[in-house]
């Protein structure tokens, strides 16, 4: 049976880079990530990013509610992909708004991209491991239970060194390969 790899570059937003909610731990991951992200293309994977898309009632969200911190509204500079990254995706790469941790769209956009016979291959990076890198493999697990699945640890950041060790370990225990 063949398979078809994809990349899913969680996140790599400006406001969870040095924005809003940035961190020196996500500064950290851009060129390795940019790197993995260009190998990946080189070796013809199917390259999505998703973005976190918020708009500007966001505090008047639930998620606002409990992160009263505006970001990623649409169409700002915090919303936009980090340049590194955005330059590494290129032009052909799918782009996923969501408007919450996981998006519920992701498996669709990727079923549609499989020919008949072909089985998923997933590979993730990005930001926050323990909230929307974490929320994102485990929908795809969901969806995709027999699909392969690794998630690379050294171009993803939580939203702090210690979450991010704890949602690795959760993905280890949801079947999920950490390299």
């Amino acid at each position: 049976m063949a398979t078809h790899k994809f990349l899913i570059v969680v996140d790599m937003q400006n406001d969870f880079i040095d924005g809003a909610l940035g961190t020196r731990e996500a500064v950290a991951i851009v060129a390795a990530a940019a790197e993995r992200i260009r190998a990946c293309r080189e070796a013809g994977d199917t390259l999505i990013a998703t973005l976190d898309t918020h708009d500007e009632d966001y505090m008047q969200t639930q998620e606002g509610h409990n992160l009263p911190v505006p970001h990623c509204i649409r169409c700002t500079a915090g919303w936009q992909l980090r340049p590194e990254i955005a330059e590494a995706l290129g032009e052909d790469a799918i782009r996923v708004e969501k408007p919450a941790f996981g998006s519920v769209n992701l498996p669709e956009v990727i079923a549609k991209k499989l020919a008949p016979g072909e089985t998923p291959e997933f590979e993730l990076l990005g930001l926050c491991t323990d909230i929307c890198v974490v929320s994102n493999a485990l929908i795809l697990k969901a969806y995709f239970p027999e699909a392969p699945m690794c998630i690379h640890a050294d171009c993803c950041a939580g939203v702090t060194p210690a979450k991010h060790e704890a949602a690795l370990e959760t993905l280890r225990s949801c079947q999920v390969a950490v390299v």
